[in-house]
């Protein structure tokens, strides 16, 4: 059972909710306290996403391999001219064969 649970972990844990709760309620004070919200702060939220889409592809493009990185390419040039879902369907085939091939 003492294996199961790590004091360090635990504290952990704890300090990334607490953490993440706080910049939450923090964001959502600091936005309704504004009557009015400016042009570039908005522009910032509005980019928020795909800042953090790009956090979480950018270290498997760099990191994944061959396959990961030429699938990825492949993948933001199909999307390019197509919707999620084909973009999505030809990344996994990629993906898959170049596995295949690649190994």
């Amino acid at each position: 059972m003492e294996d199961m649970f790590h004091m360090q972990t635990l504290l952990i844990i704890a300090a990334g909710a607490i953490a993440t709760y706080l910049t939450r309620v923090g964001g959502y004070v600091f936005i309704t306290r504004m009557k009015r919200i400016p042009p570039r702060a908005e522009a910032a939220l509005n980019a928020v996403p795909a800042a953090v889409l790009t956090t979480l592809v950018a270290p498997a493009a760099v990191t994944g391999g061959l396959d990961v990185s030429l699938t990825m390419a492949i993948a933001f040039l199909v999307g390019l001219r197509l919707s999620l879902l084909p973009m999505l369907g030809v990344g996994w085939i990629v993906v898959m064969v170049l596995r295949h091939v690649i190994g």
